[in-house]
């Protein structure tokens, strides 16, 4: 495959996924009429009598929301900053899709990222009292988004090799803190030293 056809694939895939991340934000926003909307959807196909135990948490949640934004509206600005996030973690992913070799860094980043959904559905769920299986629900969003990434890992890895280029050089700051000595592992030098060094 070509250098060219290889970038076009590497970018097509971050296209995909920034879109998610920004679809996931956005609609992080409007949870109080969402859940509105998605209880008369659910309602109109009939899905309380086949998954009562859904319907039932679907209506659980809703009922909640609607307290908190009637009493306590400002408790939803946690989800209006959940939502936040999730538009500057799209905005990062960028930078690979500029230069994926040099920027690879964000993409592993993500994929820690996702690793992270696992324990924090198993801690925090129980806590919450999120049933079981929704935490699975929520854990596999950490499942189904690694995979793309870990495409796209492999993907920039065949492109560094393709193109001989190396990733981002070690930032002059933390290069010059850790300079390495004639004999021995890297020294740490003091910002002044490094500054006459230099």
């Amino acid at each position: 495959m070509s250098e060219r056809a290889l970038l076009r694939r590497i970018r097509v895939w971050l296209i995909v996924f920034i879109v998610c991340l920004l679809l996931s934000g956005l609609t992080a926003f409007p949870l109080v009429h969402e859940l509105h909307w998605l209880e008369d959807l659910l309602n109109s196909l009939g899905t309380g009598g086949r998954f009562p135990a859904l319907m039932e948490w679907i209506e659980r949640v809703r009922a909640g929301l609607d307290a908190t934004d009637e009493k306590y509206p400002f408790v939803l600005y946690g989800t209006d900053w959940l939502a936040f996030a999730h538009l500057v973690i799209a905005v990062a992913f960028y930078g690979p899709y500029r230069d994926p070799v040099r920027n690879i860094w964000v993409v592993e980043f993500g994929m820690i990222a996702c690793a992270g959904i696992i324990p924090l559905a198993l801690i925090c769920g129980p806590i919450r009292g999120i049933p079981v299986w929704w935490s699975v629900v929520d854990m596999s969003f950490g499942v189904f988004g690694v995979i793309p990434l870990y495409v796209l890992r492999r993907k920039i890895k065949q492109l560094e090799a393709l193109t001989g280029q190396a990733p981002g050089p070690e930032p002059a700051a933390v290069a010059a803190w850790f300079r390495p000595t004639a004999c021995g592992p890297p020294r740490r030098t003091g910002p002044q030293e490094s500054s006459a060094a230099g």
